[in-house]
């Protein structure tokens, strides 16, 4: 006859992890809540090709989004815990993140830390790694919201970083209005700042329009796309629709030669075909300049001409003074009304560019609301066309609402050599987590990975006399709950800086701890010796 005493403490046991569980679930099921684990970004160390950063937008229990950040030391195959960047001020949340490794090995980390529901106040903050991503430094503030009144400028800002000069790193870092149309007055218009000293300070946010080439007051975010070539030259493309100027949209470049003290201009593109109308298509495009081959830039976007939205490249040999013709990268067929949106790309250091999309070729439908895959195809330095186009995902994700909001906006990747690593993020497992797929080119065979977005936490030492060790970088950051076996809480608190919490209090017997934050919550079984 089974012990009922026994097997009734074990089934309070498992009603205990099964409520905290479904309590974890209500703040990881993405699809049913403002939360996820979205917009990612990558970089890869030039001095140590096998060392990447990621970082993305992630959840934080008891706060509004923030930035995490993981690191692989073994070319995307393991990473780290991931660590995530505390607010500059209660309540604030966090958003579009961006980094970048300079020319000595440092990594920097670009985010935007704010008041996202009375926009009183927030930055645009710079963080430097010394250690490759494992311990950031202090926030520097690159833009403050007062700097720009009536623009609110701090959104979507993007970071490059001069690959040609030395300790004394410099950094760009460009953002556009917010989408809050009764707080921002037009005309609008795109921005950028700039540190000359490795990310300690930065210049007072200047607008990268200017007369004859102004963005205008009909395109409320005109997002611009920063690059830099091999020279230190400083490239920034942007949308621009102003009747006064051209009866036609046109896309615009900004170029410097000296740290962006001095801007010129000139028009890239003019005319109806660069852009798509749906607003729920992710739309942005990316300028890359070749670090290889002075002049050498592409530009990457979507265009409607020929479908709902397909991918198209424009790249210039000559530092955007002629630009070649549109070449459309994607190859199903032409007027099959799928989708393809979340444009990325990048060159290696040979001149060779890959792109990547998320694409909606193999759903059984028109519409943005369809299944999706992320494919990819590249364009080896000197030839005419890119190659075939190759899915990258292992599987095809379902549409998930969330994907319509502001979230998941961005993908991201990098080239090196023959490897290529991409990042995004998908709802294949119904909810939003980071992949990453590292690939050769010239075999196209790779391997998706999925990044963590939460921390595994372990304990030790099990049983245990005094005080447990818990194994995370932010150990302080829990909130810890210890329960007896019939569930009941003994008593609520949180681990030392060292990891350390203690136990002594208790007396011998089974017990449940509940670790709650880093990204959810976990329970744990312990035993107290004696």
């Amino acid at each position: 006859m089974p012990d009922l005493r026994k097997m009734g403490k074990y089934l309070l046991y498992i009603v205990l992890v099964t409520c905290i569980n479904q309590l974890v679930g209500q703040n990881t099921l993405v699809s049913n809540a403002n939360i996820f684990e979205g917009e990612p970004s990558i970089a890869l160390n030039p001095q140590n090709p096998q060392h990447l950063i990621a970082a993305w937008m992630g959840f934080q229990f008891g706060q509004k989004i923030t930035i995490k950040s993981s690191v692989s030391m073994n070319g995307g195959t393991t990473w780290s815990m991931p660590i995530y960047q505390p607010h500059e001020a209660p309540g604030n949340a966090s958003a579009d993140v961006s980094l970048g490794f300079g020319p000595n090995g440092d990594a920097f980390m670009c985010y935007i830390d704010y008041d996202n529901v009375g926009f009183t106040q927030g930055k645009i903050v710079v963080r430097k790694s010394t250690d490759g991503g494992l311990t950031w430094g202090p926030a520097v503030e690159a833009v403050n919201i007062a700097d720009c009144p009536g623009k609110l400028c701090l959104d979507r800002p993007w970071m490059v970083i001069d690959p040609s000069n030395g300790p004394q790193t410099t950094i760009y870092v460009t953002s556009m209005n917010a989408n809050q149309p009764a707080l921002v007055t037009p005309p609008y218009n795109p921005y950028v700042t700039v540190s000359i000293d490795g990310g300690q300070t930065f210049m007072n946010p200047r607008y990268l329009d200017t007369l004859n080439f102004l963005a205008g007051s009909s395109i409320p975010q005109p997002m611009p796309t920063p690059a830099i070539d091999g020279n230190g030259r400083f490239y920034a493309l942007y949308p621009s629709y102003l009747v006064a100027q051209s009866p036609y949209p046109r896309q615009i470049i900004a170029f410097s030669d000296h740290s962006g003290i001095d801007l010129s201009h000139q028009v890239a593109y003019q005319g109806l075909n660069v852009g798509v109308s749906n607003s729920q298509f992710k739309r942005a495009g990316k300028l890359l300049a070749d670090e290889a081959h002075t002049g050498h830039l592409a530009y990457c976007f979507l265009s409607e001409q020929n479908d709902q939205s397909d991918v198209y490249v424009m790249e210039t040999s000559d530092a955007g003074l002629t630009w070649g013709p549109m070449q459309r990268v994607n190859q199903d067929p032409i007027g099959n009304n799928r989708v393809q949106d979340l444009v990325w790309a990048d060159f290696n250091l040979s001149g060779d560019l890959v792109v990547t999309w998320r694409d909606r070729r193999n759903a059984p439908a028109d519409g943005y609301s369809q299944p999706s895959e992320i494919y990819a195809a590249v364009k080896f330095y000197g030839n005419p066309a890119f190659t075939a186009d190759y899915p990258l995902s292992s599987t095809v994700a379902a549409h998930d609402s969330v994907l319509e909001g502001s979230g998941n906006d961005f993908m991201s990747v990098v080239f090196h050599g023959d490897s290529c690593y991409a990042i995004w993020g998908d709802v294949r497992t119904g909810t939003l987590k980071i992949y990453l797929h590292k690939w050769n080119v010239h075999t196209q065979s790779g391997s998706v990975h999925e990044i963590p977005s939460t921390s595994n936490v372990h304990l030790y030492p099990n049983p245990v006399n005094d005080a447990l060790q818990l194994n995370l970088i932010n150990p302080e950051s829990l909130r810890v709950e210890v329960f007896n076996e019939l569930g009941q809480l003994l008593f609520v608190g949180s681990p030392a800086e060292n990891g350390t919490f203690s136990v002594a209090q208790l007396p011998k017997g089974n017990y449940l701890l509940r670790c709650i934050g880093v990204g959810g919550s976990q329970v744990l079984r312990f035993t107290k010796a004696h």
